[in-house]
């Protein structure tokens, strides 16, 4: 195939916005940057340097045809990814770590099925042979049984940092999406939970260049505040339910061994508790619905 042939059918990526967050990726950034600058050279490119101090703004404005934008303070990977898509101004938005794990070839079929209207949005499923940190797997790996419970089907990645979407769609969940890294777990169970055609595309990770920011024992409850807080946020009444069931199965086994021992009615302790499981519950309902109002806020 010549090379106007080439041209005439490979796709236009015009309607596209990528987001970089970047915090302290001096190293790799502007690498990064080239290799997309290179492959898709009419996408619009945003890097949001979150108060990096390493000299990673500097090196990403080197870089023609990118828009960098700044915190003052590291506010959050989250936080940069909707700085960067608030400023973006194409019909579809694409998350893209500045790290050099992913590469462009992937970022394009990733891309193509919300280009194609085909989905809303996709994700990126990180195949066996991409790069893991091994010390952070048991820790992703209860997440994703939280979240799968919470979906009620499988998912084939919770929090891959390649993923793209309807700008129109995403944007009406900003609000939702914390700013930390849990950002890319949250957006995930937001479209499957909200009735979104969900894609999922095949990629490889590889090493990360550069020191990674994540700590293991302060991320690690980080994990366990966001598992409660998708409990909280995507199915309140299963949470609530599941405390009160268990309040419940305890006052009632606790009433009942006190009956058989004394033969004078219902105990006080095993009253109250049985009390506390009912009004779990009932709390349980009332959550639902503030959780139920949020989520459909801008909807």
């Amino acid at each position: 195939m010549t090379e106007p042939e080439q041209a005439a059918v490979r796709p236009s990526y015009s309607n596209v916005s990528i987001c970089l967050p970047a915090y302290n990726e001096a190293r790799a950034i502007a690498g990064v940057l080239e290799k997309l600058r290179n492959a898709f050279p009419e996408m619009e490119i945003i890097v949001v340097d979150d108060g990096s101090i390493d000299g990673t703004g500097e090196k990403a404005r080197s870089i023609n045809g990118v828009r960098v934008l700044s915190h003052e303070r590291n506010s959050g990977y989250g936080a940069a990814l909707k700085t960067a898509m608030r400023s973006a101004t194409r019909e579809v938005v694409a998350w893209y770590d500045a790290d050099g794990q992913h590469c462009p070839e992937d970022l394009a079929a990733v891309i193509a099925p919300v280009l194609n209207d085909e989905n809303d949005a996709v994700i990126g499923v990180r195949g066996s042979g991409s790069h893991r940190q091994i010390s952070r797997m048991p820790g992703k790996l209860i997440l994703k049984r939280v979240a799968e419970l919470v979906a009620r089907e499988p998912i084939p990645d919770l929090n891959s940092g390649l993923r793209a979407f309807r700008r129109d769609v995403i944007l009406r969940y900003l609000h939702l999406l914390p700013n930390a890294f849990s950002a890319s777990s949250t957006s995930t169970l937001l479209m499957m939970k909200r009735g979104y055609r969900i894609g999922y595309v095949p990629i490889q990770v590889r090493e990360r260049i550069g020191q990674s920011t994540v700590k293991m024992l302060r991320d690690g409850g980080r994990t366990i505040h966001l598992m409660l807080r998708i409990l909280m946020l995507f199915d309140a009444f299963l949470f609530f339910s599941l405390m009160a069931g268990g309040q419940f199965l305890v006052g009632l086994a606790y009433s009942a061994w006190a009956i058989n021992r004394s033969g004078i009615g219902l105990p006080v302790l095993g009253a109250v508790v049985l009390i506390s499981g009912i009004l779990t519950f009932f709390m349980g309902l009332l959550c639902d619905q503030v959780a139920a109002l949020r989520l459909e806020r801008l909807e």
